[in-house]
Order: C-alpha cells, then sequence, then structure tokens
C-alpha cells in the first residue's frame, strides 16, 4: 500500500448517480487521506441532477463539478482502491495495474426509478446514505487494516431493505 493519500476509483455503469455520491463523499469524508476519482463502463454523459441534489442537500457538498467519465481515463493509473457500486461494473471491471484492493459496495439504482419527483428524491437520498455508511468504515480503518479482506467486508454492510428492487 502507498502511503496517504491512497487513490481511490469508484465505478459504476454509467457514472451519472452512485459512484459520484461515492467519490465527493469520500473526498469530503476522507479529509485527504483519499485522492477520489469516478467513472463508468458506459458512461451516460452527463451527472444526474439528484446526484448532485441529495450532495448538496444532505451533505452540504457541491458537485457541480462533476462529469460523467469512462474508465478508459484511468486505465493506465496506478490506484490503491477500486471500487465498485454497481453489480454490471462488478463484472465488468477491468484489471488496473498496481494490484489494487477491489471490493464491491453494491447500491440500488436510483437514476434508474420511476414515481414522482419525491419517490426519486427519496430514493436517491436512501443511497446515498447507505454509501456514506460504507463509506464512514472505510474511513475509520486505521492505514495498517485496509486490506482486501477487512475493505471487501464492508460491501455486505448496511443492507438496503428490499435491496433490488427499485421504486417503479
Amino acid at each position: 500500500m502507498s502511503p496517504s493519500p491512497y487513490k481511490v476509483l469508484i465505478l459504476c455503469t454509467g457514472n451519472s448517480a452512485r459512484s459520484i455520491i461515492g467519490e465527493y463523499l469520500l473526498r469530503k469524508k476522507g479529509k485527504g487521506r483519499f485522492e477520489t476519482y469516478s467513472a463508468g463502463s458506459h458512461p451516460t454523459g452527463k451527472v444526474n441532477p439528484l446526484a448532485l441534489w441529495v450532495l448538496k442537500e444532505h451533505y452540504g457538498i457541491d458537485a457541480s463539478d462533476a462529469r460523467s467519465k469512462s474508465w478508459d481515463e484511468f486505465k493506465d493509473l496506478t490506484f490503491d482502491f477500486v471500487i465498485t457500486v454497481c453489480d454490471n461494473a462488478k463484472e465488468a471491471c477491468p484489471i488496473f495495474p498496481g494490484h489494487p484492493v477491489n471490493a464491491h459496495f453494491g447500491s440500488p439504482d436510483p437514476a434508474a426509478a420511476e414515481g414522482t419527483d419525491e419517490q426519486k428524491k427519496w430514493l436517491f437520498v436512501q443511497v446515498a446514505s447507505q454509501i456514506s455508511r460504507r463509506l464512514d468504515l472505510l474511513c475509520a480503518l486505521p492505514d495498517n487494516q485496509l486490506d482486501t479482506r477487512r475493505v471487501q467486508a464492508i460491501g455486505g454492510q448496511h443492507k438496503m431493505e428490499g435491496e433490488g428492487q427499485l421504486v417503479r
């Protein structure tokens, strides 16, 4: 493991919601300990406005500079951690140089939810909360415990009720 700051890449399919939320939350929570990036296997090219909303309204984070980008931008960088936040990205995740710790912190896709604006906002809040709690656990680990087993175990923590089912 390299000394702090640790380089972390958070991956999703579209890089429009979950991975953006994770990138910005870890940047704030890590307080300089983590250098964070996010990307997608098939980026949408735009950040979901509700991802920006939940970061601003619930965490006080201005993510207006966020952009949806391909993981190909990072294929030659060495990361300490590669965290997938959706099952599709986990299955398709490329191998990155440097033997990073790979972990899966899966969450339902709030961008795919249908329903009223309030229902969609509620799901974004729930998913952001789940991601936030997992990142709190990551940040709580001392450097000498940032190993594969402990980091991977975080992905099994804080499951959402009815996970895998979206608001319809």
